[in-house]
C-alpha cells in the first residue's frame, strides 16, 4: 500500500472515475467525492470542503459544471486556499485548452503555494460515447457551432493516465501539459470516422451559435445552455487547431488515435 493520500474531487465525471480506478489499482489510498458522495463535496457549498481534505497529501480538482463557468474562479481561489491550509501539498488541475477563464484558475494554483501541475486538455473524444453527444450520434445527427474548424481529440483515458502521474510523481511539479490527441479533425471527419466504426449513418450539421443554443435550452436550460454556447463560440475559432506534446512529455508514449477510440467504442456496444 502506498502511503500518500489522494482526493479526487469530481469522482462520478469522465477523468475521475477513471483516476479513482487507477489509483486504487496501484494501491494509493484514494477517496473520491462528489455531490453524490458520503460525506458530499458540494461546489457550492464550501462548508463541505474540509472534512473531505483533512489527511490528504495530493488533490486532483475538475470543476462542474466547467472552468468558463461564472464564479469558477472565486471557487477555485477559495478551494486552494483551504486545501492549503488543511496541509495538502500537491494540487492537479484538469483545465481547458483555450478558455480565458480556465487559464485564469491556473494562475490560481500556481499562486497556491502548493506544488501543482495543470493539465490542459482538448475536446473529450468520449463526448461521444459518455456525454450528451451520445445521444446525437444514436440519432445520426452531430449538430454544434463549430464550422468546420479543426480539433485535437483527446482520449480521457490518456487524460487519466497523465493526472495519475502528475498526482504521485514529484517529477511532474510544476508543470503544464497540453493534453490533445495526435492527429487534427473537423467534426465532419470525426462523423465521418465514427460512421466507419460503428457501420451506421452520422452526419455532422454545422449549426449557428443561436440555432445550438436555442436547441439546449428546452433540454438543458437557459443558464447551461448559455454557457455551452459561450464556451464552444470561444474555443471553436480555430485556436485549438494544433497538437500538443503533453501526453508524450508525460507518459513517454504517444496519445490514443481518434480512429482507435472509435473501434472500440463501436466494439463496446456504446453507439448500437
Amino acid at each position: 500500500m502506498r502511503s500518500d493520500p489522494v482526493l479526487v474531487i469530481g469522482s462520478t465525471g469522465k477523468t475521475g472515475r477513471r483516476i479513482v480506478r487507477r489509483l486504487a489499482e496501484q494501491g494509493y489510498p484514494v477517496t473520491g467525492v462528489s455531490r453524490r458522495s458520503d460525506p458530499p463535496f458540494v461546489w457550492e457549498d464550501p462548508s463541505t470542503w474540509r472534512r473531505a481534505l483533512e489527511g490528504i497529501h495530493s488533490v486532483y480538482i475538475s470543476y462542474f459544471p466547467d472552468l468558463a463557468a461564472p464564479g469558477a474562479t472565486a471557487a477555485i481561489e477559495a478551494l486552494t486556499s483551504t486545501a492549503v491550509d488543511a496541509g495538502v501539498t500537491r494540487l492537479v488541475l484538469l483545465s481547458g485548452r483555450g478558455e480565458a477563464n480556465a487559464e485564469r484558475c491556473e494562475r490560481i494554483v500556481r499562486a497556491s503555494g502548493a506544488s501543482f501541475t495543470l493539465l490542459r486538455a482538448s475536446w473529450f473524444s468520449q463526448n461521444f460515447t459518455e456525454g450528451h453527444l451520445l445521444e446525437s450520434v444514436h440519432q445520426g445527427v452531430i449538430a454544434l457551432p463549430a464550422g468546420d474548424v479543426h480539433e485535437p481529440f483527446v482520449d480521457v483515458d490518456d487524460i487519466a493516465d497523465v493526472a495519475v502521474a502528475a498526482l504521485t510523481d514529484d517529477r511532474h511539479a510544476g508543470r503544464l501539459y497540453e493534453l490533445t490527441g495526435p492527429r487534427l479533425l473537423t467534426f465532419g471527419q470525426a462523423a465521418a470516422e465514427i460512421s466507419a466504426a460503428a457501420r451506421r449513418k452520422v452526419d455532422y450539421v454545422a449549426l449557428s451559435p443561436d440555432a445550438f443554443r436555442t436547441a439546449l435550452t428546452e433540454s438543458v436550460g437557459p443558464d447551461y445552455a448559455d454557457l455551452l454556447t459561450n464556451l464552444c463560440v470561444e474555443v471553436f475559432d480555430g485556436r485549438n487547431a494544433s497538437l500538443g506534446g503533453g501526453v508524450l512529455d508525460a507518459l513517454g508514449r504517444q496519445p490514443r488515435d481518434f480512429g482507435d477510440f472509435c473501434r472500440a467504442a463501436a466494439a463496446s456496444g456504446v453507439w448500437q
